[in-house]
């Protein structure tokens, strides 16, 4: 019998874990999703929302040609609409991500299509921390490519 409560007990731990997990999962890919979406549509105020700026946040881009770009992580907070996105929109897949109590770090591809249907492809890595029981980004490393 006491195996069975045992038992009971570990796996009732475990699903609630998993599930905590989820769900801190699915509130980071909405964040994600939203600062993608903000920056596209030229929404500073939003897309500033997403961000929260640390003393060693950093924000470096590879881009297709070989140039890497370092990037005042300030910018992220103090858009210019005119220097954003101009339209268009993306699509992020293969979501991989390792959440460690109030910090995270998130892998994922994205598929950016400009409003004339351009494309361009990028490999991220996002790093997010848990800020007043919201999910902020603190930093991100952006590496552009040509498919094969």
């Amino acid at each position: 019998m006491k195996w069975k409560l045992s038992f009971f007990l570990l796996f009732s731990f475990t699903l609630l874990a998993y599930s905590q997990q989820t769900d801190e999962a699915a509130k980071i890919i909405s964040l994600l999703e939203k600062e993608s979406a903000t920056w596209r549509s030229g929404d500073g105020k939003g897309h500033a929302d997403c961000w929260h700026i640390q003393p060693y946040s950093r924000i470096l881009i590879s881009t297709g040609n070989g140039t890497a770009l370092d990037i005042p992580p300030a910018a992220m907070k103090n858009t210019d609409p005119a220097t954003m996105g101009n339209g268009g929109f993306s699509v992020n897949t293969n979501y991989k991500m390792s959440i460690q109590k109030n910090s995270a770090w998130v892998s994922h591809d994205e598929l950016s299509t400009s409003k004339e249907g351009t494309k361009s492809y990028s490999y991220e890595i996002r790093l997010l921390e848990k800020i007043k029981g919201e999910w902020k980004l603190v930093g991100q490393s952006i590496h552009i490519y040509k498919p094969e």
